[in-house]
């Protein structure tokens, strides 16, 4: 069992090269002294996830404690990556806050039917984006009690 927060994973799915920066940059400014890995696509997130290809290594790939999820990106878009999360039994215990730039009524429902923990539409300023990572690290790794991905049976 895990006792160390410091030690919990953030996994970013995001396209935009230029949004996984910022928001790795978002992290540092905002104290987050979690381990932020980041991957281009859902195709990526899925090999990252089942450790396939560059992620075979479990060292390339630990388990994240909560995904960072864009849902429109190529390949395979976030909410596909979604319902193959949530209906995994080995991943759908980790959390997954959607991070992007739809606000529709109907997308924030829709990935709430598909199993999204939180949803949060990217702020437009870096201070408001260093204070949204504050407040995601400091409810999901301080606040939560989360699954910690091993099976006690």
């Amino acid at each position: 069992m895990k006792t160390d927060k410091e030690a919990i994973v953030f996994l970013l799915a995001d396209d935009d090269e230029d949004d996984r920066l910022l928001t790795a940059d978002a992290l540092r400014a905002a104290k987050v002294a979690n381990e932020l890995k980041t991957v281009n696509d859902g195709e990526e997130l899925m090999d990252y996830l089942h450790h396939r290809g560059n992620y075979a290594p479990p060292a390339a790939s630990p388990r994240p404690g909560l995904i960072l999820l864009d849902l429109n990106m190529p390949r395979k878009d976030g909410r596909e990556a979604l319902r193959e999360i949530k209906a995994d039994p080995e991943l759908r215990s980790i959390p997954v806050v959607i991070l992007t730039t739809s606000r529709t009524e109907a997308e924030i429902n829709r990935t709430y039917e598909l199993g999204a923990n939180s949803f949060m539409a990217k702020p437009v300023t870096f201070e408001s984006l260093v204070q949204a990572m504050g407040v995601v690290a400091n409810y999901w790794f301080q606040i939560v009690e989360l699954p910690n991905g091993e099976k006690d049976y």
